[in-house]
């Protein structure tokens, strides 16, 4: 029998808790990104990008409904297939919105005041959560299982416990990641953005499209949301329109949490909220999670005002 450590709580209980805040910290660390990306190009909190993930997820809930697809009828191979093909065009999707959404509202704003654009994203984000409402309903749409969700990899008389659907979102989100990691490091684009992060004056004077690198980077924002969204549609198997905001705050905090600009601070600070939540909920009460995550968080930002991995700089907004 496995020892306790406090409570009724064992080990086990512990490790099937990492697990799952493994889980839910990836999936707040992919919509973290967008969130650290843009700001870090462009100095913009982009409220909206919460809500263009909550679309992802609906357009996902839409595609399973209109294929009408049956788990029972799904061979294993059908199913990645079915999962490869969601991504692609939810992330296509998301990628599209994201950068017509900079294109129509921010680059117009590009030299006003930074509350101009703030309160435009704002804006935008409640025309997305309508947009989402008239799309799927008030009431939360369950999405079509197209694996066996709550099914334990271990076995069902396992005492650890890690469902197919968070194999699938530790499987899929740990190589996004990374690639995003060496794209930005190693490639041309890559190192366009670092640059236009750095200084986006010197960088046109050097010969950079500032533009269509801030371009560039609302698209991959958007389509590390639509990725999201998928595997968040699969993992809690329900969407709704407010969605977006509760995640999207998630995210947000934590991209601050970890250093807003700092690609690995969103990746630590999504980590960090999803096992900080998680225990809270399995070692306390949920309705305290909220308030033990932005407790942490002000304690936090209280010793290191930038962040865990944030640099001491002008702030932007």
């Amino acid at each position: 029998m496995l020892p306790m450590l406090w409570g009724d709580a064992t080990l086990s209980n512990f490790y099937n808790l990492t697990l799952t805040g493994l889980t839910l910290g990836s999936l707040i660390a992919l919509i973290a990104l967008g969130y650290t990306m843009v700001y870090g190009i462009i100095g913009l909190i982009n409220f909206a990008h919460g809500d263009v993930f909550m679309l992802g997820a609906v357009l996902c809930w839409w595609l399973l409904e209109q294929a009408q697809v049956k788990m029972e009828e799904l061979t294993l191979g059908g199913a990645i297939l079915y999962v490869l093909g969601l991504l692609v065009v939810t992330m296509l999707a998301c990628a599209a919105l994201n950068t017509a959404i900079n294109r129509v509202v921010y680059r117009p704003l590009r030299k006003a005041p930074k509350l101009a654009a703030l309160v435009s994203a704002i804006g935008v984000s409640f025309i997305l959560q309508n947009l989402g409402q008239l799309w799927a309903g008030a009431s939360p749409q369950n999405v079509t299982p197209i694996v066996q969700r709550n099914a334990n990899i271990f076995g069902e008389d396992a005492s650890l416990y890690l469902s197919r659907s968070d194999l699938l979102v530790m499987v899929c989100v740990v190589p996004l990641m990374l690639g995003l990691f060496l794209l930005v490091r190693y490639t041309k684009i890559g190192k366009a953005m670092r640059a236009v992060q750095q200084n986006p004056v010197a960088a046109e004077l050097m010969g950079i499209p500032v533009e269509r690198v801030i371009s560039v980077t609302f698209g991959m924002g958007g389509a590390l949301a639509g990725a999201a969204s998928v595997f968040y549609a699969f993992s809690i198997g329900s969407v709704k329109f407010q969605m977006g905001y509760q995640n999207g705050l998630y995210a947000f905090t934590a991209a601050v949490l970890g250093g807003i600009g700092s690609i690995p601070g969103a990746v630590l600070g999504g980590l960090l909220i999803g096992l900080v939540k998680t225990y809270a909920s399995g070692y306390g009460s949920e309705q305290w999670s909220n308030a033990i995550i932005f407790g942490i968080l002000i304690l936090i930002l209280v010793f290191r005002p930038a962040g865990l991995l944030g640099r001491n700089t002008r702030e932007k907004v």
